[in-house]
Parts: structure tokens; C-alpha cells; sequence
């Protein structure tokens, strides 16, 4: 199981699978998201298939 489907097992997709809603009400997008936008925003999104480390400020 990928980190994706474990995170969005308990919540209901929205936007053809782009975000779901976290528990706390906001808009967390997803991997297929990001990668249907092609580029990293560098904001440290819990999803990011480019590799960025906000702690770190570098991607891997």
C-alpha cells in the first residue's frame, strides 16, 4: 500500500482524485495532482512526488 492510499484510505477524493480533505477541513492535493501540474511549488506538500525537503530546503 503507497503512503497516498494510506492517507486518503479514510477520506473521500474530490476533483477526479486531485485533493481530498483532511480532518481538519483543509484541501491536501495528491501525488496525480502534482504531477499533472509538472512542477514542484517548494512548499513542502505531504505528497510531493518531486523529492522536496522542507527542512532541508533541497530535493532528493
Amino acid at each position: 500500500m503507497s503512503k497516498q492510499q494510506k492517507n486518503t484510505d479514510s477520506n473521500k477524493l474530490f476533483g477526479d482524485g486531485d485533493y481530498y480533505l483532511t480532518p481538519e477541513g483543509y484541501k491536501c492535493f495528491t501525488e496525480q495532482y502534482h504531477l499533472k501540474r509538472g512542477y514542484c511549488c517548494q512548499s513542502g506538500c505531504r505528497h510531493c512526488p518531486y523529492g522536496y525537503d522542507k527542512n532541508t530546503n533541497s530535493k532528493h
